[in-house]
C-alpha cells in the first residue's frame, strides 16, 4: 500500500488517490499515471494541464500524455467513454497510446445510449486516435452494435475491427441475437465501415420474410420457404435458392423449379399451402403421418406423396412402412403416437394410443407394426377396446 502524498491540500489528495475520493488506494509513484486518470480528474473543476501539474508537483513523474495538445475541459459524460471495454477483472482506462477499435467506440456507446459517431468525436476531442479510415460512423445509437461485431463465445469470443469482412453467416446470426432482418443487420455493419462478402438488396427482406431473422449459417431454409420467397418476388426458385446461399444458409440440394401444384400443400405442416414448411430431418426420417394427411388433403396415394417428397431431400426412415391407401384411421391412431422410428414402442405407449382412440391394445400394437415401428416380441396385448379418454 502507498503512502498518502506529502500535502494537507484536500486537492492534492483527491487527485492522487485512484478513486479521487481523498482516500486510499493512493498511485504508485513508481508507475506510469493512466491519461484517463488526468481526465478522470479534470471533471472535478481543474483543466487536464493542471491535473498534470499538481501531479508533478506531487512526484509522479511519469504521466501518460497524448501526442496531442490536452484538452481545455472534460465532461462527466466522458468518463464512461475512457474505461477500457475490453477490461476484464477491474476498471482499466483506455490506453491513449493505442488507436482507438471499432469494438470500443460500439460497446462504450452501447453503454451510455450514446450515437457512434458521437463517440467518436468525443474521443478525438479528448485527443485519442481513432483507427480506420475515418469513415463517417452512424449517428443514431443502438445498443446492439457491440453484438453485431463478435463471433465466437466465452473465451474464444472476437470482435471485428475497422475495415474487416464479416461473415455472411454472422449477419444471420447476429439477426437472431439482435431479433431484427438480415438486411437490416446488413446495413448496419456497412455504416459501421465493416465489409460483407455481398451486397444487401431490398429484395432480401422478401426473400427472408417468413425466416424472421432467426437462423444461424447451420440453417437449411425450408423447400416451401424457398418456393414460397420465389412466388412472392416473381424469381424462379433456383434464383432464390442461389441468392439465399449467398447470404449465408445452407440452401437444400433439391429444389423443384418449377414447382408443381399440390407441393405447396404438401411441403406445408399443416397442409395447408402456407408456412410454417416442413424441415428436413437426416436422422428420424419424415413423419409418416404427414404422408397420410398429404395423401388425403390432395386424393394421392402415399406412394406418390412420399416419392414426390423424396425428390425435394425428404425421406420417411428406413424402418417405415407405407401403406398403400391412406386411412383416416391411421391417422388418428399415428397422432397419439409420439415415438420415431428409431425408437421402440413400449406397453405403455401401446395403452395410450389404444385409450385415445377407443381400439383395442391388440389392434393398435397389430397395426403400428404393419407401419413399421417396432414393439416387443414377448408381450400379449388384450383384444378388449379400450373406453376413448375423454377429450
Amino acid at each position: 500500500m502507498y503512502d498518502a502524498p506529502d500535502s494537507q491540500d484536500p486537492e492534492d489528495l483527491r487527485v492522487a488517490s485512484r478513486e479521487l475520493n481523498g482516500r486510499r488506494p493512493w498511485l504508485d509513484p513508481a508507475e506510469q499515471v493512466p491519461y484517463g486518470h488526468v481526465l478522470h480528474a479534470a471533471v472535478l473543476g481543474h483543466a487536464p494541464a493542471g491535473v498534470v501539474a499538481r501531479l508533478r508537483a506531487l512526484r509522479y513523474a511519469d504521466v501518460q500524455l497524448p501526442e496531442a495538445p490536452l484538452p481545455g475541459t472534460v465532461e462527466p459524460g466522458d468518463v464512461p467513454l475512457l474505461r477500457d471495454v475490453t477490461a476484464e477483472y477491474r476498471p482499466t482506462w483506455l490506453d491513449v497510446g493505442k488507436p482507438v477499435s471499432l469494438h470500443q467506440i460500439l460497446e462504450s456507446g452501447g453503454r451510455t445510449d450514446r450515437a457512434p459517431a458521437d463517440v467518436a468525436r468525443r474521443l478525438t476531442a479528448l485527443c485519442y486516435r481513432l483507427g480506420g479510415s475515418g469513415r463517417p460512423l452512424p449517428e443514431s445509437p443502438d445498443r446492439g452494435d457491440a453484438l453485431l461485431i463478435t463471433s465466437g463465445h466465452g473465451p474464444y469470443r472476437q470482435w471485428a475491427d475497422w475495415g474487416d469482412e464479416v461473415p455472411a453467416y454472422r449477419v444471420i446470426e447476429a439477426a437472431g441475437e439482435t431479433r431484427r432482418s438480415p438486411y437490416a443487420v446488413a446495413n448496419r455493419l456497412l455504416t459501421l465501415g465493416l465489409r460483407l462478402p455481398y451486397t444487401p438488396e431490398a429484395s432480401d427482406e422478401l426473400l427472408l420474410a417468413g425466416d424472421g431473422g432467426t437462423g444461424s449459417h447451420f440453417r437449411r431454409p425450408p423447400v416451401g420457404h424457398i418456393l414460397q420467397a420465389a412466388r412472392m418476388t416473381g424469381r424462379t426458385p433456383a434464383d432464390v435458392a442461389t441468392r439465399l446461399t449467398e447470404l449465408g444458409y445452407a440452401v437444400p440440394a433439391a429444389v423443384p423449379d418449377p414447382p408443381e401444384v399440390d407441393d405447396f400443400i404438401i411441403l406445408s405442416e399443416e397442409l395447408d399451402g402456407r408456412g410454417p414448411w416442413l424441415a428436413q430431418n437426416g436422422v428420424v426420417g419424415l413423419a409418416m403421418l404427414h404422408i397420410l394427411r398429404g395423401a388425403l388433403a390432395t386424393g394421392r396415394s402415399p406412394a406418390d406423396i412420399a416419392a414426390r417428397l423424396a425428390t425435394m431431400g425428404y425421406s420417411l426412415h428406413a424402418n417405415a412402412i407405407l401403406p398403400e391407401v391412406a386411412d383416416e384411421a391411421d391417422v388418428r391412431l399415428l397422432a397419439t403416437v409420439d415415438r420415431s422410428y428409431l425408437d421402440n414402442v413400449h406397453l405403455e405407449h401401446v395403452l395410450r394410443s389404444a385409450s385415445l382412440t377407443g381400439r383395442s391394445p391388440a389392434d393398435v400394437a397389430a397395426r403400428l407394426t404393419a407401419l413399421g415401428h417396432r414393439l416387443p416380441d414377448d408381450i400379449e396385448y388384450p383384444e378388449v377396446r379400450a373406453c376413448p379418454a375423454a377429450s
